[in-house]
């Protein structure tokens, strides 16, 4: 969505409301939000994979002002600048602030690129560095994002709370079709595919297969709180996108009968593949987590049957676009997981995303 010169990237709705000064960041419509589960509510206005994204137009600095409205005690986060597919540096001040030699170089120096954001409105001045101006312009038009393309990446997951808009200044517009990447893959699944466990959010395992098929990444990931709600099947078919991924669902084993799972995750994929017949959906199964290892023989076989469900699922679609990919070929190791055996780290997001980029090119290479 578009709004105030700016494209709101992965937004659903910036909602207005009586409690807050600004306008609240939302991954789906409301009408969409108020269909989900209690939990999922929630975890749509966390704005996993959200980006605020511009292309200044006149040489000054543009000012983007946010806040963060604390959430299940987390109350700031940190904001984190790309320009194209260039990550920001940290701050970085020389032990003598005469001395910008170390800096010899460097197109932003002493820029800030990150951006703590917490209760209070905080004001984000930026500008495109002037060595990403030099770069030729058929090398920079190769790339999936226009280097001129600045994308604020808001913390999602439990990297940090609610997030609202308050107001840009300065000569900005939206990006350009030709300055974006050409596919769009989106990502349904739980908070490991919402991003629980990496330190930043170009860290989950969706930002990083989207990255190596130059795709743009809709990350609808819901921690917790995945159940494959009919709102969100609907949401899902109705959006544009090139390929999907819907990593069905640890968060229901333990929360759902089988039969139950079977039907609500049977009903998402029909619903999404009706609408989108020409597009793969690959449908992934439970990855390898603290159930598959501790030696409870009893929670080792559940995850399975859950498994064996969604093969089944895939099996018995009439849709050609539907396919299965084994969450343990996407995640061979536990190695890289955090401690609760159930979050993937930097390393085994990492891992997954180039498993899974290389399953997904080449189904939409067929």
């Amino acid at each position: 969505m578009h709004h105030d010169g700016l494209e709101f990237h992965n937004v659903g709705e910036l909602r207005a409301e009586d409690e807050y000064d600004g306008a609240l960041i939302q991954r789906v419509p409301e009408t969409v939000r108020t269909g989900l589960n209690e939990g999922a509510q929630r975890r749509m206005r966390h704005p996993a994979g959200v980006e605020l994204r511009f292309v200044p137009e006149g040489e000054g600095t543009v000012e983007l002002t946010l806040s963060t409205v604390p959430d299940n005690g987390v109350d700031e986060g940190v904001v984190r600048i790309f320009w194209g597919p260039f990550q920001g540096r940290r701050d970085f001040v020389p032990d003598d602030p005469e001395d910008v030699s170390s800096l010899s170089g460097v197109g932003s120096r002493g820029r800030r690129e990150e951006y703590l954001v917490g209760e209070e409105p905080v004001t984000l001045e930026l500008s495109v560095p002037e060595r990403l101006t030099e770069i030729e312009p058929a090398v920079a038009d190769d790339l999936a994002f226009h280097p001129q393309v600045c994308r604020v990446q808001l913390p999602g997951e439990h990297r940090g709370g609610f997030v609202q808009y308050h107001e840009i200044e300065g000569d900005v517009r939206p990006p350009r079709d030709d300055e974006l990447p050409d596919r769009r893959y989106l990502a349904y699944g739980t908070s490991i595919t919402e991003g629980e466990s990496p330190l930043a959010e170009h860290l989950t395992y969706a930002s990083q297969t989207a990255r190596r098929l130059d795709a743009d990444l809709l990350n609808l990931g819901s921690c917790g709180t995945a159940y494959c709600d009919p709102a969100m099947a609907e949401h899902i078919a109705g959006e544009e996108w090139d390929v999907a991924t819907l990593a069905l669902s640890v968060n229901m084993v333990g929360t759902f009968s089988l039969e139950e799972f079977r039907s609500r995750a049977a009903a998402m994929v029909e619903t999404v593949a009706d609408a989108h017949p020409d597009d793969p959906i690959a449908c992934i199964t439970l990855y390898p987590h603290a159930s598959d290892v501790c030696g409870d023989e009893e929670a080792a076989e559940r995850a399975e049957a859950f498994r064996d469900a969604l093969r089944e699922i895939v099996a018995d679609s009439p849709h050609e676009n539907v396919h299965l990919l084994e969450g343990t070929d996407m995640l061979p190791s536990i190695a890289g997981l955090t401690p609760d055996l159930v979050h993937p780290g930097d390393n085994a997001m990492i891992t997954m995303g180039e498993n899974l980029a290389r399953e997904l090119e080449a189904l939409l290479s067929e």
